[in-house]
């Protein structure tokens, strides 16, 4: 046959083998997840597990291959009925064991000498012998099929044949092999592996991988003449190496080189990763081979030396190579990102630090269950996250700046390979037509595809052109082949040399260097590379196993979403570590805790001796920044230096994209902080419900700022907008509960504030002073816990309008409406049970003997002012809040305040009352007072009862007739100190108005009429009380005389001299006079 011919087998031979290496992954893939399936008791085939088909299982496994089922009806009687369902369930596990038979035997006619295919073949087989339910699972599916069909399935013979002969399969693999004993592909290894397996010294002294080593040729392009050896797996390396020599052993004993490469490999690892976690341990296999082979004593010497070595030795040199190429590593994506453009000339550094890399950290991840405890130290890494995230940087550059490499190769292509390959052909001194067509199509097209046909055409051994002979061109075409990949293939260039999918398979060891990371601050910036490092899972999917996709997947979403939960939780806890630092740095500077320093002032002033003696003095705020050494650390230092390191990983990418799911790294820190930021201040409350304890809000206020501003320089370290987080955080705070659910400030402020400070105020216990604008403890036996002055201040009322802000004081007003509405609804009840007897008075003003008879006649009088005067403490106190919000409102946004005032000060008097009333509740939300409070009337609007109207009017009597009874309590006595009285009644001033205010509006009376009628009866029963000589009855006339000016002073519907006409201004004169002097008494 004419050596231009080639044979038909021979053609093509390139895309034959890649297609062959695919179908061998995918066969493998199917294994593999057959044998976890089988492995996993939730996921095992329900036939292999069911009591009632144990025996037939365990007979048909005994008898495998052959099955007598005419004999056995007894034991296989069960099978019977479920023949249909394990004919369909078990198709899918049957035919892929056919499929590897198959494969077998396409496998070894075709590709003996070629590695990746053999290492495919036998790990095939290994698996395949490691799967312990292949008996059952094809000798069930095959019964069902005969007792279905009537026959066995075609493929049974022969496929049960290999199940018994594959026992052992490197065993029966080795027998196979005998007749392919010259391993020339394994002795090539000669210049490749011994150079690729140095330790870290030999690798530091080469300066490997740097970039700056050598300043002169930096934007040399890196050649060799070797290219893809340059970043060929040591792993895949290793596999041929051991797994060729252990299926091609004569070799061993014959050849130097074969033994020296055999004892390298076997020095270097302790186990080999045959797919996935499934792991092949090295020296027990080989040895257990040779035993039983004469004449191998030597060999079992070799491997339990090269065992003792591995032991030994291989972790502390494979923790040497890890801890330079971190450095290396980092160095290359250091001056990579400063100088993209070197993606250029030196790519083929950055595939093999990619390579190496991944060699290393895929030989950690396999030995580091499978090796002796004593060793344990050199197989924990708490550092290999930054070396992943090195590599991660670089595959970053890689992406980012694909089209640079991309226009530097097509150049690179054209300018000079084309030529030089031009030249190199040119010169050829044979070169048949053939051949020649394919060398002129490269030098024109420079395609992939070409030049590796082209390669593999003239490797083969009937090839007029044979490369051997022509070593020049040889490495002109690998180095052209590494540059065409560089324009078309850099993704997959990028898996082929740092895929680390295999972390997917290795959950516990992924998930424990994660937490390793974490809590080592100097690693915890680089642990961004393990949610980076799920975006690689899918890869290691194959279209033949379509099953496990959605598996995988979602074991990549859950690790990815772990992974970034956690490190948000961390950086949120090492926040609020800050926080509650600052918050107490924070509470050092309150008014509160500088008395002790003016008592100390005071006293060393006027010279007096106080405290002991050595006591210590107190420091002053600010103490803590004075640095008289840099090195000392405090904790906050610690804190703030963690967070900057954690931050700059959260922030490192905007976002990463893991099985078409996008995941923003700052969107889970923003959640944490917002949670986190919700709970501090509902905790920072100090609320105690059983004490019914409350932190001031004023204190409340200084610790949030404090908060705030901590959160607010996170936006120094990571790009969150934190003014969102407080937008979503303090709004929800203005609600009665936030999105979860829970109690906010606003609600615990308004509880405390109705059901402790204003009980204690209707218990007798607390005063409203309008003098001091406050509500005021009064003495009592029982001390009160808490002093309500250092509540309801005005600077504290402020910081509560602060905290709650419009929404959350527009509640506290709705609250106290309630209680109000409550209040009036009993009132009117005392006003039903009086009402013939307050019609009489109503209209007997000016008749005084009749006016006595039926006043005599009134029930529950007390319980009337009483209710009143609560009402009044209540309104006081909205008085208070609106104003506060008011002042807060008016420093924060004084145009819109002003706006507002101007609006509701221009209302026209013949506006319509609905137009009034919105205008008004926009002024009450702003804080402003308004002649008829729209939250009182929509609290009492709610009320509907019959002749409601006249209800209100007779109510109004009832107060006003009423009030002269106030004269005899002890506690009625006016204080002009406070400018009110001890019992607050001087709050029924606010209490009249309003509530005559809302009624009237509500059943639309005038109010202005009604409160005239109010005047002219309460007048009439004051002036009663001038005449009367009792002392008892009398005792503090003249202090409730005084009620009548309060009430026309707080109406805007009443005047001065409307008073005048109902009551001689010269007794509320002489009135005024009484109590001054009376207090100037009192006092002295």
């Amino acid at each position: 046959m004419s050596r231009s011919v080639l044979q038909p087998s021979q053609q093509k031979l390139a895309e034959k083998l890649t297609i062959l290496n695919d179908r061998g992954i995918g066969m493998l893939t199917r294994l593999y997840n057959i044998k976890k399936a089988c492995g996993d008791p939730k996921a095992k085939p329900s036939y292999l597990i069911d009591k009632n088909l144990e025996s037939a299982v365990k007979f048909i496994v005994r008898k495998f291959p052959a099955v007598e089922t005419r004999n056995n009806n007894q034991q296989l009687a069960q099978l019977q009925k479920e023949k249909s369902e394990i004919l369909k369930n078990l198709a899918l596990y049957y035919f892929t064991f056919v499929d590897v038979m198959e494969f077998k035997t396409v496998n070894f006619d075709l590709t003996k000498n070629y590695l990746d295919l053999i290492i495919t073949y036998t790990t095939l087989m290994i698996l395949l012998s490691r799967i312990e339910e292949r008996k059952a699972i094809i000798g069930l599916y095959n019964y069902a099929h005969e007792m279905t069909h009537g026959a066995s399935d075609r493929e049974y013979p022969r496929l049960g044949q290999m199940i018994v002969d594959y026992e052992n399969p490197l065993k029966k693999m080795m027998e196979e092999f005998v007749p392919h004993s010259k391993v020339y592909a394994l002795i090539s290894l000669q210049m490749v592996y011994p150079r690729r397996n140095l330790s870290a010294d030999q690798w530091r002294n080469a300066q490997l991988l740097s970039l700056i080593s050598a300043p002169s040729t930096m934007l040399n392009p890196a050649q060799s003449d070797t290219m893809p050896c340059e970043y060929l797996s040591l792993d895949a390396m290793e596999k041929w190496i051991i797994f060729g020599f252990i299926l091609c052993h004569g070799i061993l004993n014959s050849d130097a080189t074969a033994l020296n490469l055999w004892k390298l490999a076997l020095q270097s690892s302790s186990c080999l990763s045959l797919f996935r976690d499934e792991v092949f341990h090295i020296h027990k296999a080989a040895e257990d081979l040779f035993v039983n082979i004469r004449g191998y004593n030597k060999r079992i010497n070799d491997i339990r030396e090269c065992k003792e070595a591995a032991v030994s030795h291989a972790g502390s040199m494979h923790r040497e190579r890890r801890k330079f190429l971190r450095s290396a590593l980092k160095e290359l994506a250091t001056v990579l990102s400063d100088q993209p453009g070197l993606l250029g000339p030196k790519a083929l550094f950055v595939f093999m630090a990619l390579s190496f890399a991944r060699d290393e950290i895929i030989w950690l991840l396999r030995h580091a269950d499978n090796m002796p405890k004593k060793s344990a130290d050199d197989f924990i890494d708490k550092h290999i996250a930054e070396l992943i995230f090195y590599m991660e940087e670089l595959r970053a550059h890689v992406r980012k700046y694909g089209p640079v490499m991309q226009r530097y190769y097509v150049q690179y292509l054209s300018g000079f390979d084309a030529v030089v390959l031009n030249e190199l052909v040119q010169n050829l001194s044979v070169c048949p037509e053939d051949e020649s067509i394919i060398m002129s199509s490269f030098v024109n097209t420079m395609t992939s595809l070409s030049v590796k046909q082209g390669k593999a055409y003239t490797s083969v051994s009937k090839a007029s052109l044979s490369l051997a002979d022509h070593r020049e061109l040889g490495k002109m075409m690998n180095t052209i082949i590494f540059h065409t990949k560089m324009v078309d293939s850099l993704v997959e260039m990028l898996v082929e040399t740092s895929d680390l999918s295999i972390f997917c398979f290795y959950s516990r060891a992924f998930e424990k260097m994660f937490q390793q990371c974490l809590e080592l601050p100097s690693q915890s910036r680089y642990s961004i590379a393990f949610p980076l490092l799920c975006t690689h899972f899918m890869s290691c999917t194959h279209e033949l196993c379509p099953e496990e996709r959605h598996h995988i997947g979602d074991r990549s979403l859950s690790l990815c979403n772990m992974f970034l939960d956690e490190m948000a939780k961390q950086a949120r806890n090492l926040i609020t570590d800050i926080c509650t630092e600052q918050c107490t740095l924070s509470d050092q500077l309150l008014p509160k805790h500088c008395a002790k320093t003016i008592s100390q002032a005071v006293n060393k002033k006027s010279k007096k001796q106080t405290g002991k003696k050595g006591e210590p003095e107190r420091e002053k705020p600010g103490v803590e920044s004075m640095r008289k050494n840099r090195l000392v650390v405090t904790n906050l230092d610690k804190l703030h230096t963690a967070l900057s390191e954690l931050c700059f990983s959260i922030n490192y990418v905007p976002n990463m994209v893991v099985w078409e799911h996008t995941f923003t790294p700052r969107e889970y820190l923003t959640s944490h902080l917002e949670i986190r930021f919700t709970k501090s201040i509902v905790g920072m409350t100090m609320y105690n419900q059983a004490t019914q304890e409350i932190a001031k809000p004023s204190e409340l206020l200084t610790s949030v700022r404090a908060y705030m501003t901590v959160l607010q320089s996170i936006e120094n370290y990571v790009q969150i907008d934190i003014t969102r987080v407080f937008n979503n955080v303090l709004l929800q705070q203005t609600q009665h509960l936030d999105s979860h659910g829970e109690p906010t400030i606003t609600s615990l402020y308004t509880n405390w504030y109705l059901e402790t400070l204003l009980r204690q105020v209707s218990n007798g216990h607390i005063a409203y002073f309008p003098a001091m604008k406050a509500f005021v403890n009064l003495p009592t036996e029982n001390e009160l816990t808490f002093n309500a002055e250092e509540y309801s201040d005005i600077s504290e009322m402020r910081a509560l309008s602060e905290l709650l802000g419009p929404y959350g004081m527009k509640f506290l007003s709705e609250s106290l409406m309630w209680h109000i509405s409550s209040q009036v609804a009993e009132l009117k009840k005392l006003v039903v049970e009086n009402v013939d007897v307050l019609t009489q008075m109503r209209t007997s003003f000016d008749k005084p003997d009749q006016m006595a008879a039926l006043f005599k006649r009134l029930s529950s009088v007390d319980s009337v002012l009483k209710r009143m005067t609560i009402i009044g403490v209540i309104l006081s106190f909205r008085s208070l809040a609106q104003e506060a919000l008011r002042d807060v409102l008016s420093y924060h946004i004084p145009f819109l305040v002003s706006s507002i005032e101007d609006f509701k000060d221009h209302i026209p008097r013949e506006t319509d009352m609905k137009v009034a009333m919105n205008v008004y509740e926009l002024s009450s939300a702003a804080g402003l007072p308004c002649e008829i409070d729209p939250a009182l009337v929509v609290a009492l609007s709610s009320q509907k009862s019959e002749e409601e109207y006249k209800i209100a009017c007779l109510l109004m009597v009832f107060v006003a007739v009423s009030l002269p009874t106030l004269a005899s309590n002890v506690m009625s006595q006016y204080s002009p100190a406070i400018e009110g009285h001890c019992n607050n009644i001087h709050c029924l001033a606010k209490a009249i108005n309003q509530i005559a205010a809302a009624l009237f509006t509500i059943h639309k009376g005038s109010i202005e009429d009604r409160l005239k009628e109010f005047l002219a009866l309460a007048s009439s029963s004051l002036l009663k009380i001038g005449q009367e000589t009792d002392k008892t009855t009398t005792r503090n006339r003249e202090s409730v005389y005084l009620l009548l000016d309060m009430i026309v002073q707080e109406s805007p519907f009443l005047t001065m001299d409307l008073l005048e006409s109902c009551f001689p201004y010269v007794l509320l004169r002489n009135a005024y006079h009484a109590v001054y002097k009376q207090s100037v008494t009192s006092s002295a």
